[in-house]
C-alpha cells in the first residue's frame, strides 16, 4: 500500500476541545533508560541512541531536522531522585543530539530515566 501525506495548518486530537498550530506538535521525543545497556522505551522520530559515556548520550533521529535550530528539553533522574541532577543539552546537528546526565556538582551519571523533546521543522 502507498502512503498519503496529510497537509495541514492546525490539528486536533480525537476528544480534544482545543486545536493547536502543526508547528507546535513535537518533532521527536524519547524515553530511555540510560543505565547499563541503554535502551530507547518510547519514541518518534528517534532512530537510536549511542553511550558515549558515563551519562553521555546520543539520539540519532529517524528524520533529519532542516536546521540546527530546533529547540530542545528534557529531564533525568535516578530511583526517584530526580532533583538533584541537570539535563545537559549540547552538541547538535540536522541528524543526531548529544546530551548528558550531569550531578549539580558537575560531574556525570547514567540515569535509568532519561526523556528529551525536541521542536523544530524536519527536512
Amino acid at each position: 500500500p502507498s502512503m498519503s501525506t496529510l497537509k495541514v495548518t492546525n490539528i486536533q486530537a480525537t476528544g480534544e476541545t482545543a486545536s493547536r498550530a502543526v508547528s507546535g506538535v513535537a518533532a521527536s521525543w524519547v524515553n530511555l533508560n540510560g543505565s547499563g545497556t541503554i535502551a530507547i522505551r518510547d519514541s518518534i522520530n528517534v532512530a537510536s541512541l549511542t553511550d558515549n559515556g558515563t551519562g553521555d548520550y546520543t539520539i540519532n533521529f529517524s528524520n533529519s531536522f532542516s536546521s540546527v535550530n530546533y529547540a530542545s528539553s528534557g529531564f533525568c533522574g535516578e530511583d526517584g531522585n530526580m532533583a538533584s541532577f541537570r539535563n545537559n543539552i549540547g552538541f547538535n546537528s540536522t541528524s543526531l543530539q548529544r546530551v548528558a546526565a550531569t550531578l549539580i556538582n558537575g560531574s556525570r551519571n547514567d540515569q535509568s530515566l532519561y526523556t528529551c523533546i525536541t521542536h523544530g521543522d524536519l527536512a
